[in-house]
This record gives C-alpha cells, sequence and structure tokens, in this order.
C-alpha cells in the first residue's frame, strides 16, 4: 500500500524527470516502491539495494502481479530509471548504482521467464488470471503494463475488475463490544508468544541481524526454552506491531498502543505481508488466507470444511495433494483467526462446543469476533465500504423491522429480536410493534405481529385495542384465543384473510428458496377447500399469493385450485 515516503519519493521523481527531459514512468516506479514497502520492509529509498530489486522482479512480481512476459523490459527500465533517480539525488553512492545495474542486466533476461511460469504465481494471481490473456486485454481486469491483484489497494476505478476492491458490497456486521475484543485481543495465543518472545531477547540483551531479522541461534533457543513452533513469525510480528522497536541491530522495548490497535496491525500483518507458508505450513495457503476469511465474513456463518476444500480446489491449491483442513482451522485459531471448535449442532440444535482442548476436529472455519473486527478494519484500511449493524436494542420497532428485512443472517435476527424485546416491558414492546404494523405493508405487519406472538398475556391491553383495526383484528384475535383470553370469534372471512396476510410475508422468503418453501407448504400448507375459497378475500397480495401456492403446491389437485383461484382473483381485480 502506498505510504507517505512512497508518496514523496513519486513526486520528486516526477519533477526531477520534468527537470532533465527525462521519460519517467511513474506508475511503475509507484508499484515498485509500493512492494518493496509492503513485502521488503523497505522504509525509505536509501532503503533499496541490488537485492531489493533481485526479490522484487524475480519473486514478487511473478507471485503477486498479473502482467504479460513482454511488459518485463518497461519494469526493468523503470527500474533503471529508479536507480539513476536515486544516484542523482545521493540516496546511494556510485558504486551501490554499478551493482544494481549490473544486477538489473542479469534480471532483465530472466524476468519474462519468470512472469510466464504458472508454477510461481500466488493464488491471487492464479485466481483471476484463469481468466485468460484475452479478458485483460479486454479490460476485465484493469491492467496497464502490470496490475496489482494480491490485494484490494490498487488505483482502478471500482468495478473494473475482479479484485477484492471491486468484489460485490460487503454484508453489515454485528461486533462485538470493543472492551471484550480488547480483552480477547490480550488473549491471542500468537500475540501472546510474540510478546513473551520479545521481551525474551531484550531481557537476554540478544540482537537481531543488520536486516532486523532474528538470528538463526536465536530462534533456536526460543524454540528450546520458550516452547514455540515458530519464532521467525513471531519476531516479524513484534517488530511489525511495535511491541519492540529495532534500529540496525539495537533492540528497545516498544511502545504498546492498546490491544485492539496492536491486533489490527496483526491482521494486516497476517493478511496482507506475504508470510510465506509460516502461518499454514503452506506458502500458497499463507497467500490464501485473506480469501478464505473474506469469504467466511460475507457469509456470516460457519463454512464447513468441504466447502474450504471446494474452494481451494478451485484455485489449484489441492492440485499437489490434500491440505489437513483441521490442521488449518487450528492454526488460524491459534492466530486468533478462527474459531477451534467443531459444529457440534448441524441440524440447529444447542450442544455443547467442542474445542481443540480435547482433541475433536474443527469441520468448520468460522471466525472468531475479533476477526469479524479485524477484517472490517483491514477493509475499512483498504478503502472498502464495510458497514456494521446498529445495536437494535435502543431502536424503535420501525428500525428494528427495517433491519429484519434488510437480509441479515437468521441468527443475527433471532439475536436483535430478544435483544429489543428484553429492552422494554411487554406491554410497550407490543404497543410500539403494532403502531409499526398499523396500516403498513404485508410483510412489515407480518414480521410485527409475529414478534407480538412471542410475548405472553402481559401485552393484552396493547393487543386488544387493535380488535377495531380491520388488518390487525384477524391477528388479535388469534393472539388472544392462542393464549386463553376473551376474544371475539374469527369469521370465515377474517380467517381467510389472515391466511393470506400471513402467506404474504412468505413470498420473499419462497422466491430466495422456492424447494425449501414447496416442501413446507406442501406439508402444512392450507388445504384444497380452503385455497378455492381465497380469491374471495379483499387483499392487495392474494393474486401473488395463490400464484405461488399455485407454483409450489406438490399435490396436484390442491395446485389447480390454487391457479383456479389465482385465475378468479386476478379477474376480479380487471372487473
Amino acid at each position: 500500500m502506498s505510504i507517505e515516503w512512497v508518496n514523496r519519493a513519486v513526486a520528486d521523481l516526477r519533477e526531477w524527470g520534468r527537470a532533465r527531459g527525462v521519460d519517467v514512468d511513474v506508475d511503475e516506479v509507484r508499484l515498485l516502491c509500493d512492494y518493496a514497502s509492503d513485502y521488503l520492509n523497505v522504509h525509505e529509498l536509501g532503503d533499496f539495494t541490488p537485492v531489493t530489486f533481485e526479490e522484487l522482479l524475480l519473486d514478487i512480481y511473478p507471485r503477486k502481479v498479473i502482467a504479460p512476459p513482454e511488459s518485463a523490459a518497461e519494469t526493468v527500465a523503470a527500474a533503471r530509471t529508479l536507480v539513476d533517480f536515486l544516484l542523482a539525488t545521493e540516496e546511494i553512492g556510485g558504486k551501490m548504482a554499478a551493482r544494481m545495474r549490473s544486477t538489473l542486466d542479469r534480471i532483465e533476461p530472466e524476468m519474462p521467464v519468470a512472469l510466464a511460469d504458472t508454477s510461481l504465481f500466488g493464488m491471487a494471481k492464479s485466481l483471476f488470471s484463469a481468466m485468460g490473456a484475452d479478458s485483460l486485454e479486454q479490460g476485465d481486469v484493469s491492467v496497464s503494463s502490470a496490475a496489482e491483484v494480491d490485494g484490494p489497494d490498487g488505483e482502478h476505478d471500482a468495478g473494473s475488475c475482479d479484485c477484492p476492491a471491486c468484489s460485490p458490497p460487503l454484508p453489515p456486521v454485528r461486533l462485538a463490544p470493543r472492551e471484550e475484543l480488547a480483552s480477547d485481543a490480550l488473549r491471542v495465543p500468537l500475540v501472546r508468544d510474540a510478546r513473551r518472545l520479545a521481551q525474551w531477547m531484550l531481557a537476554g540483551g540478544r540482537t537481531p541481524t543488520v536486516r532486523g531479522r532474528l538470528r538463526v541461534r536465536d530462534a533456536a533457543e526460543a524454540r528450546a526454552q520458550l516452547g514455540v513452533a515458530d519464532p521467525a513469525l513471531l519476531w516479524d510480528l513484534a517488530v511489525h506491531t511495535g511491541l519492540v522497536r529495532v534500529e540496525r541491530t539495537a533492540v528497545f522495548d516498544g511502545e504498546d498502543p492498546g490491544p485492539l490497535d496492536v491486533w489490527a496491525a496483526v491482521v494486516g500483518f497476517l493478511l496482507t505481508s506475504g508470510t510465506g507458508g509460516a502461518v499454514t505450513g503452506h506458502p500458497a495457503l499463507d497467500e490464501e488466507i485473506y480469501t478464505l476469511l473474506d469469504m467466511a465474513y460475507r457469509l456470516q456463518e460457519p463454512v464447513p470444511l468441504p466447502a474450504v476444500a471446494e474452494h481451494l480446489e478451485g484455485v489449484g491449491l489441492l492440485d499437489d495433494g490434500p491440505v489437513d483442513l483441521s490442521a488449518l482451522v487450528r492454526r488460524l485459531a491459534y492466530c486468533g483467526l478462527a474459531e477451534a471448535g467443531v459444529d457440534d449442532h448441524p441440524d440447529g440444535e444447542d450442544g455443547g462446543g467442542a474445542g481443540e482442548d480435547d482433541g475433536a476436529a474443527p469441520e468448520v472455519l468460522e471466525l472468531t469476533p475479533l476477526a469479524v473486527w479485524g477484517m472490517r478494519k483491514l477493509y475499512g484500511d483498504f478503502g472498502i465500504e464495510a458497514p456494521e449493524v446498529a445495536d437494535m436494542v435502543a431502536v424503535g420497532a420501525p428500525e428494528l423491522i427495517e433491519e429484519l428485512l434488510s437480509g441479515i443472517p437468521e441468527e443475527m435476527a433471532e439475536a436483535d429480536i430478544e435483544g429489543w424485546l428484553s429492552g422494554r416491558p411487554p406491554l410497550e414492546a407490543a404497543a410500539e410493534l403494532l403502531d409499526a404494523a398499523s396500516g403498513a405493508q404485508s410483510v412489515v405487519r407480518g414480521v410485527a405481529v409475529s414478534i407480538v406472538d412471542r410475548l405472553g398475556p402481559e401485552a393484552e391491553e396493547a393487543v386488544r385495542g387493535r380488535l377495531d383495526e380491520a388488518e390487525l383484528r384477524p391477528h388479535a384475535i388469534h393472539w388472544l384465543s392462542a393464549r386463553g383470553l376473551p376474544a371475539p370469534a374469527l369469521t370465515p372471512d377474517e380467517a381467510l384473510w389472515m391466511s393470506v396476510d400471513m402467506l404474504a410475508l412468505a413470498i420473499s422468503a419462497a422466491e430466495d428458496d422456492p424447494e425449501a418453501f414447496a416442501e413446507n407448504i406442501s406439508a402444512s400448507g392450507p388445504p384444497a377447500h380452503v385455497i378455492e375459497e381465497m380469491w374471495r378475500v379483499d387483499h392487495p397480495e392474494v393474486v401473488e399469493v395463490l400464484e405461488l401456492l399455485g407454483r409450489s403446491m406438490r399435490d396436484q389437485a390442491t395446485a389447480k385450485a390454487a391457479r383456479k383461484a389465482a385465475f378468479k382473483a386476478r379477474s376480479r381485480a380487471i372487473g
């Protein structure tokens, strides 16, 4: 991602080129600087070395950038211009410039081969390259001489490609309370181990390499003394998050910015820094973490591991053999990104969660509340709108109903209803809901009545007060009668009207999943003799309801009765 030093460098380079009449490919140079910053720990122009160019052009570009092999010449030319600029501005000396130019001379014939070698592609690049060269030329992916595809921070028009920045809008999510998240962040095993390693390095007076990396001997001692599996990853994480501060080979205690700020840096590091297999044990899987978490974030429910396997197979990650997905989930749980438990109740029944501690293998990929928070923060850093669902407890009934109709996941909807009802007495809740239902569309009325149906006799006064409203009267009578409270009898016309009204609520759900609706309505829907009379009901959606029944009822006689009733209802409306 472009940061301040990159912006300054590009501006200075552009001015330098104008002053000397040099044709500068600013976009290519910016991409070089961006990737050097993101992946090679380059924090200023003076950090560039011959090795930087070698790693950029023969490792990072082949893995991360969609670019045809013939574009290598333009990229190497831009790198040579950058070397000229570094020398002219005295960021490097003459000997360093000569070494850089010699390295670029060697790279130039090798880079087209590397760009064409599909075995070197990262998973994001493999996914987008699968569209083929024709799609690049036609603009399905925005490309100049190269297009960044590994993250959603590229500078292209939204909607011009399939990268995360141009993907469909994100669904709203419900975040855990901030204090709960902060407490959870302090308990993430990966972060705790990074803190332990940082303190161990400081306490022992140990120093990193000149490039700020953990020394081999210190890594070996850390494994033995601290019992950590990957000290190098922990050290890089400690440095990246500011838990320690490194100046050349000196180590200083860092300024802990707070648990959530540290956690945000952790998520950014794990998902965008090219960890090379240190997270999952598979370099290609490390590059796929963002995609997997993005999938779970969008679904807002646990993803069964067979679905994860299907996704990985689709992007070619299982070509070399199966991956232990349970181990993958456990590793992500160690990193604080996934829940370690299993799906103990796939049929929706409550059950005790089994986690990694009891030896059960995870069966689903489920984001932790911390992961949801961290992903949303990362989306924001990328400039992607990531809406948050407001706390429904304090809102009015119209806002609650609107949110429930927005398509939020069933589990979230249930929690919102329970929270909203717990925040007010039953009588007050019923009055608010029925006020919102009065004169509203049938779908709004249906949601409101369904929630009121959860309330006990304490809400009687509010419900009884709606007996004089034609659209609410049948629902009120049914509510009172179901609780053994005094109520007038439903007339046949009122019973029919209420049946149509409640079926109207199901129209949207039936369109989303017609098979499930057909199965349910065929098992528990109204009989043919009732459906035959529905055409007489003075309800604005009676035709739609009858047409739905005609399409969905599996009993042919009942379906035919619904179609005939729909015809009569349409004829009556026309007449």
